[in-house]
C-alpha cells in the first residue's frame, strides 16, 4: 500500500519508509560505536578466557544491573537500592524452579518455563518495591530502597525451607541449546554480549519514546506533568517495571557465571556497588554503567595484587576501590563520562581560542 510522503505529493511505500527509518537509526550511531562493537565481537579472537569470561562478562552483567538503576535515576530522578535484589531474586527463583545441588528444594523445571516465570517474579518484586517507593523522593527513596534490599537479604538468610539459608545454592547451570555448551567462556561472552546490547538498544530507544520523554518530564517538573494529565504515580511505577526486566536477566547471567547463588550476592556490600558503579561510569548515558561496570571489575581483580605488591594487606582491596570512587566524584559529579565531555569542551574552546583570524573578523 502506498502513503503520501510530508508533502503530499510523492507516494511512498511501507517498506521503504520502514527502511528509511531504520536508516535513519543506524546513522545516529557515532563512529565509536561501531568501532566499539568491532572490537567486543573479535575480542575472543586475541583475548584468554580469562580476560572475557571473569573481566568482560562480569562487567557487562554488572553493567546491565547498574543500567537498571541508571534508566530510574538518571531519566526518572529515582535512585532505587533494590535492583541488585531484583537480580538476585532473579537468580534465586532459577534456582528452586530449576535445577541445582539442593534437590530436596529445586523443582527441576525445563529451562523454558523456569527462566520466563523467575524473569516476571523478579520483575514484580520490582514493581512491589517501585510502588512503594514512588511515593517518596529524594533520600527517603533511597532509605525505603535500602530497607527493602536489606530485609530481601536477611529474609533469604534466615529462610532454609524456600532460599536454603546461608548456603543458597550451587551447581547452577545454564542448558544446552543447539549443541552449545554456554557455560564455556566464549559462548557466555557471546550470550551475555547479546543481552548487554539488547539492554542498552532498548534503554536508548524507551529514552528517546513518549514514555521516557514524559518520564524525563515527570523528573524536571512533576506538578507541570500532572497538570498536563500525565499519571505520575502510574509512569514511576512502569519505570521500575521497565528496569526490573534487564536487572532480572542479568541476574540469571549472573548465577549461571558464578554457578551458585546466595544471600551475600544481594547483601548490602553488592547493592552499593551497583550505585558506585552507575555513579562512576555516569547517570546521564546508557553507555556509563558498563563503563563503571569496567573500572570496577578491573580494580577488584588487580587490586588486591597491587596491594600485595607494595608490601600492604591485599584484604584492603576496598580501599583503593573507594578511593577511585571519592577522585572520580570529587573531579566531576557527572563520573567518567562527564570528565570526557569536560575534556572535549576544554578541547573545542582551546581549538576555536586558537584558530587564526581572517579579514573582518575582527
Amino acid at each position: 500500500m502506498a502513503l503520501l510522503d510530508e508533502t503530499g505529493s510523492t507516494p511512498v511505500s511501507s517498506p521503504e519508509r520502514a527502511q528509511g527509518r531504520w536508516t535513519q537509526w543506524f546513522g545516529q550511531i557515532p563512529a565509536w560505536g561501531w568501532l566499539l562493537a568491532a572490537f567486543m565481537l573479535c575480542l575472543p579472537l586475541f583475548a584468554s578466557n580469562f580476560v572475557i569470561y571473569q573481566i568482560f562478562g562480569w562487567a557487562m552483567i554488572l553493567g546491565m544491573i547498574a543500567l537498571s538503576l541508571m534508566f530510574l535515576a538518571g531519566y526518572g530522578g529515582m535512585v532505587s537500592l533494590v535492583q541488585m535484589s531484583v537480580a538476585a531474586c532473579a537468580g534465586y527463583m532459577v534456582a528452586i524452579l530449576g535445577n541445582s545441588a539442593a534437590t530436596e528444594i529445586s523443582l527441576g523445571w525445563p529451562w523454558w518455563l523456569n527462566i520466563p516465570v523467575a524473569i516476571l517474579i523478579a520483575m514484580a518484586f520490582g514493581t512491589i518495591s517501585g510502588a512503594l517507593a514512588v511515593r517518596t523522593e529524594g533520600i527517603y527513596t533511597i532509605m525505603i530502597t535500602l530497607a527493602i534490599a536489606s530485609a530481601f537479604f536477611y529474609f533469604t538468610r534466615q529462610n532454609y525451607v524456600i532460599f536454603n539459608g546461608f548456603s543458597g545454592f550451587n551447581s547452577l547451570e545454564p542448558p544446552r541449546l543447539f549443541g552449545v555448551d554456554w557455560r564455556q567462556a566464549v559462548p557466555f561472552y557471546y550470550l551475555t554480549l547479546f543481552w548487554a546490547t539488547l539492554s542498552y538498544l532498548a534503554v536508548w530507544y524507551v529514552s528517546r519514546s513518549p514514555f521516557g520523554l514524559a518520564l524525563q518530564g515527570i523528573r524536571d517538573n512533576p506538578r507541570r506533568m500532572s497538570a498536563l494529565g500525565f499519571n505520575i504515580t502510574a509512569h514511576r511505577i512502569a519505570a521500575y517495571t521497565f528496569a526490573a526486566f534487564f536487572a532480572a536477566i542479568a541476574g540469571i547471567l549472573l548465577s549461571w557465571l558464578n554457578g551458585q547463588i546466595s544471600p551475600g550476592t544481594a547483601g548490602v556490600g553488592p547493592v552499593i556497588d551497583i550505585l558506585i558503579i552507575a555513579v562512576v561510569g555516569g547517570l546521564k548515558r546508557p553507555i556509563g554503567p558498563f563503563i563503571g561496570a569496567l573500572v570496577y571489575v578491573l580494580l577488584r581483580t588487580f587490586a588486591l595484587d597491587v596491594l600485595v605488591s607494595l608490601g600492604l594487606d591485599g584484604q584492603r582491596f576496598q580501599l583503593l576501590i573507594g578511593l577511585g570512587f571519592l577522585l572520580i566524584v570529587f573531579f566531576s559529579p557527572d563520573g567518567l563520562l562527564g570528565l570526557w565531555e569536560r575534556w572535549k569542551s576544554h578541547m573545542a574552546k582551546s581549538e576555536s581560542g586558537l584558530a587564526p583570524m581572517h579579514d573582518g573578523d575582527a
